[in-house]
């Protein structure tokens, strides 16, 4: 395993960690989602250069696209939680109160 692919494999599974066991404020889940995605992203973007494969060249940019539309959700979801229930705590969102 090269050292590019463990810098990958590990911002990932970092990231996911983070998500799994800081979950106090919904702005640090979405900053854990932001950054596996931005990890799948570099890692798509390089693994058509180094197998010489120009068919999988579009694929990162459709990946980019679905990323930046789960970004605008989440802050949207961040903006609604903060005016309804006061703060961004996980705690708060209680789904059987809504």
């Amino acid at each position: 395993m090269s050292p590019l692919h463990l810098s990958f494999y590990s911002a990932f599974i970092l990231s996911s960690l983070g998500l799994a066991f800081h979950r106090t404020h919904l702005v640090s889940a979405l900053l854990c989602l932001e950054s596996m995605m931005l990890s799948m992203y570099i890692a798509l973007s390089t693994w058509p250069i180094e197998n010489q494969t120009p068919s999988l060249t579009l694929t990162p940019m459709v990946m980019l696209a679905f990323s930046a539309c789960e970004a605008g959700t989440g802050l949207a979801m961040l903006v609604a939680s903060t005016r309804t229930h006061g703060s961004d705590h996980l705690h708060n969102l209680n789904l059987l109160q809504c």
